[in-house]
């Protein structure tokens, strides 16, 4: 009965944990895998291994930290198998982030700049991909060295890198389409 009793207490904490980081783990999975299919199987894959390690959560950090640390653990089991490290930005000029807004022109330049920023970071090598996406969630380098078991300077250093990268990276696009 006991073990019953802890089972659904595990299940309630995950899927409050899950249900209050829904949007930002939907990012994460959609800067490391393209296709619906992918994302569907790596979602799954992240709420199995959080539901699974839940009981070793310490409490050294957030509930959310803990989940992001699962969620990049996976994605980065998850492009291992596939042997995909970086994508060419090229293969995402069919890629539409959805969008919300009244005026349509607004509302297509919004994507395309979404999706040229998508595009960028899905072709950071992953080391770099990792920070940059958690910085673009608002975490500060404290969090992301605890998400990613690194010291705050090596953030710091792969932040710069990846900034450098990604402004390479949108001019290349921005320049190919003739802005």
């Amino acid at each position: 009965m006991l073990t019953a009793v802890k089972t659904t207490d595990q299940d309630d904490r995950a899927t409050r944990v899950l249900r209050e980081n829904a949007r930002v783990l939907d990012r994460i999975v959609v800067s490391y895998a393209r296709s619906e299919a992918d994302r569907a199987d790596l979602r799954q894959d992240i709420a199995f291994a959080f539901w699974f390690a839940l009981p070793s959560f310490r409490g050294d950090c957030s509930e959310r930290t803990f989940l992001l640390r699962v969620a990049h653990n996976r994605a980065l089991t998850f492009l291992s198998k596939r042997g995909v490290f970086t994508e060419d930005i090229d293969q995402h000029a069919d890629q539409v982030v959805a969008t919300s807004g009244k005026n349509p022109a607004l509302a297509y330049e919004r994507r395309e700049g979404e999706s040229a920023l998508l595009a960028a970071v899905r072709a950071l090598p992953v080391l770099h991909r990792q920070v940059i996406t958690l910085l673009l969630e608002g975490l500060s380098y404290r969090e992301i060295a605890s998400v990613l078991g690194i010291t705050e300077t090596n953030v710091g250093v792969r932040a710069n890198r990846a900034r450098a990268a990604l402004r390479v990276l949108l001019e290349d696009t921005s320049a190919r389409k003739g802005c």
